[in-house]
């Protein structure tokens, strides 16, 4: 866990040479920013001076590994210098950036362990937003300054030869040009009673990593059609990827023995391959790789902006018409209103299992019987409230029908025998449901064994109804729009360090942090760069509901949040040492506007006794995870500069770019409850222009106890 402990001054300047751009108020839409150029930039570690000892009876066998996340995953290391103080390495290495994204630089200072897992010492987060464009910049971090401990790092960023790339920016996240590789494999020859081998096809930086290609026998015309069968592998135009293809094993006979052979990998650079252009390559004497790269379109699948989605701004129109009516009614108004004089009124539930769900329906009744209910255009809920609203929007005209014969339902499956849940035939049907979902591509969890059990509880049979099925309630505007709240988290981090709210509507889907929204049938799928690459089947609304109530979902660092007031004990034991340090440069500055830059940071990993203590604590053993639709996608260099990047004021991660969810696999999602029993952001944001929102509140204790206290 990373928490900054002190500011630090500066020394640097911006380097960036397409500067001229966000002057601007923060869009509200995705933008094609044109053509930006690619730099490259070399950075050279030269030497480190008084390097802490790791190990009581030797000094340390020091290296340095350098990782930049956004311009390739991969971490590269200098050589081992073994039981030296004062090493010095002067080794260089390349990376080609986007200086359009925000560039952190990770130096990892490492001891080299041959029995044990070798030793992490510390981590420098440099923002290379500081460099100077065209000069070199050598600069010492001075690591520990009561033991004169510094490392020494040259840096020099220059043009690329690659021509410039187009980005799609909403001014918080980036989405860089894709292409895609078509990998074809065919036999040279085939012997007799030869078994065919696959080929293990890797493309680094790519989506999808690994694949195993199957060759093919008939001869075939790289050029034909031959590709329409090709495994495909999407990766970033301008990160610097290669093709590694391994051969098979080939085996013989010798006397009574039998040897086998493996030859090596066979790597090919992907930068000189040229849109559409085919490349054949030979993989042995028996195989050939048929490769031709195609860009994949710049329209993207993830929505990239702020403002509301087409489908809900036309759904508010409608929904205009019907609450003008019902005000009209209601106030006993003897003209109609006019379309700027509707008021935005939003109904607002909090969480509280079965006694939500109850307490929302008497509530809805009670509107319903006053009119009110058609006066509302939203209605939001999380945990148990979730239960009644996504039972209501099975019905295309609930709000316009008597709610009590709704509520008898849910009384006589609230008051029911629920064992018969538990029962062997049911728990088995509950495990080829599970299998099934597994096989479409979800990461099944204990969280959609509850969903299956909140169905078998709260209903009477299977419910086919999908999250995007709802669009049916508000085809007319006839119903408020349900919007869902959770919130995704980390599974190594605290709620208290790291959260962020999460919506679902029967429209779209996303983070208004990063203005990033999906379909709500795509949620689930794989994406990458806001490409869809990977469709899998809508989620049954069952597995929504017990994701929208996990309530299995916390560590043991929030359970204690809930019970105490401080989880100051924790953090002094769990987290990591950070400071910012001021990083002196050798060469004169250059002065610039350094608005959006990063504190230099050191970061100082605790120890193995407080880590496994973290690992304890922090471990959440029931998250709900599903792939990450911003997989890929990287932030803009002036993202915390947006005015619509909104984060909370006490988590730490915001101000440490590589942590972020972009970079995450997969979104662990959890029920908002435990942490803020509230679904009031969605209503908060200044798209919706709510006007008046009705506060349903049924957290568990006294609803008046702070105004029956008498003033002190």
């Amino acid at each position: 866990m990373l928490l900054r402990q002190m500011h630090a001054r500066v020394s640097h300047s911006l380097p960036d040479p397409c500067q001229a751009e966000d002057s601007r108020p923060s869009a509200t839409c995705a933008l094609k920013e044109g053509l930006s150029p690619c730099h490259l930039l070399t950075v050279r570690v030269i030497r480190m001076k008084n390097v802490r000892q790791a190990d009581m009876l030797s000094q340390t066998d020091c290296f340095v590994s350098l990782w930049l996340p956004t311009a390739s995953q991969k971490k590269l290391r200098t050589r081992t210098i073994s039981n030296c103080p004062n090493p010095e390495w002067n080794e260089s290495f390349n990376f080609q950036i986007q200086s359009r994204v925000k560039n952190v630089l990770e130096l990892s200072v490492c001891d080299e362990d041959t029995v044990t897992p070798d030793d992490h010492l510390l981590t420098v987060l440099y923002d290379l937003t500081k460099l100077c464009f065209r000069k070199k910049t050598h600069v010492k971090f001075p690591l520990n300054p009561q033991g004169m401990e510094e490392l020494e790092v040259e840096f020099l960023l220059e043009e690329s030869p690659s021509p410039p790339e187009t980005l799609v920016t909403n001014g918080v996240l980036v989405s860089r040009q894709v292409s895609c590789l078509e990998v074809h494999a065919q036999s040279r020859r085939r012997r007799k009673r030869e078994k065919m081998k696959d080929l293990l096809v890797m493309v680094n930086e790519s989506f999808e990593n690994t694949q195993r290609v199957r060759p093919c026998l008939e001869p075939c015309c790289p050029t034909s059609a031959c590709f329409q069968t090709a495994a495909c592998f999407h990766y970033p135009k301008y990160f610097q990827s290669q093709v590694h293809v391994e051969v098979p094993k080939s085996h013989w006979s010798c006397g009574l023995c039998c040897r086998s052979r493996k030859k090596g990998p066979i790597s090919q650079p992907l930068d000189c391959l040229s849109d559409g252009q085919v490349m054949t390559l030979p993989v042995g004497e028996s195989y050939e790789l048929h490769m031709k790269s195609t860009p994949c379109p710049e329209t993207l699948d993830v929505r990239l902006g702020f403002s509301l989605c087409p489908a809900e701004l036309e759904f508010l129109q409608k929904r205009k018409v019907v609450v003008a009516k019902a005000l009209k009614q209601v106030l006993q108004l003897e003209e109609d209103l006019q379309e700027d004089e509707v008021p935005l009124i939003a109904i607002m539930a909090t969480g509280g299992g079965t006694r939500s769900m109850t307490s929302m329906y008497g509530h809805l009744l009670g509107l319903q019987k006053l009119n009110l209910l058609d006066c509302a255009s939203y209605i939001t809920g999380l945990s148990g409230a979730t239960w009644t609203m996504a039972t209501l929007y099975r019905d295309p005209d609930w709000s316009s029908k008597n709610l009590e014969p709704a509520i008898f339902e849910a009384r006589r499956h609230v008051v029911k025998d629920k064992l018969p849940s538990l029962f062997p035939d049911q728990l088995r049907k509950f495990q080829e449901e599970l299998r099934q979902r597994s096989q479409e591509g979800y990461r099944v969890t204990f969280t959609d064994f509850w969903g299956l059990l909140i169905e078998t509880c709260l209903g009477d049979e299977r419910n086919e109804c999908k999250l995007s099925d709802q669009r049916a309630a508000l085809s007319c505007g006839q119903n408020p729009l349900p919007i869902y709240l959770t919130i995704n988290v980390k599974d190594d981090v605290s709620n208290q360090d790291f959260r962020e709210w999460f919506e679902f509507s029967p429209y779209e889907v996303g983070l208004q942090k990063y203005g990033a929204f999906i379909p709500s049938e795509l949620f689930g799928s794989e994406f990458f760069m806001g490409r869809l690459v990977k469709r899998i089947p809508e989620s049954r609304i069952c597995y929504m509901l017990g994701l929208w109530s996990s309530i299995f979902s916390l560590n043991l660092l929030d359970a204690w949040n809930l019970s105490h007031t401080s989880e100051e004990f924790f953090h002094r034991w769990t987290r990591e040492k950070v400071q910012d340090i001021e990083d002196e440069p050798i060469l004169p500055e250059i002065p610039k506007c350094d608005a959006n830059i990063l504190e230099t940071t050191v970061v100082i990993p605790g120890s193995w006794l407080s880590n496994s203590f973290r690992e304890i604590l922090t471990h959440r053993s029931f998250v709900s995870e599903f792939h990450n639709f911003l997989s890929g996608l990287q932030l803009h260099t002036n993202y915390l500069q947006n005015g619509q990047f909104s984060r909370w004021k006490d988590t730490v991660l915001d101000g440490f770019p590589n942590q972020l969810t972009e970079s995450a696999n997969h979104l662990c999602l959890l029920d908002t409850a435990f942490f803020v029993n509230s679904s009031y952001p969605p209503l908060l944001r200044p798209e919706r222009k709510a006007d008046l929102i009705i506060h349903l509140n049924y957290c568990a204790g006294s609803q008046t106890k702070a105004s029956a206290q008498p003033p002190s």
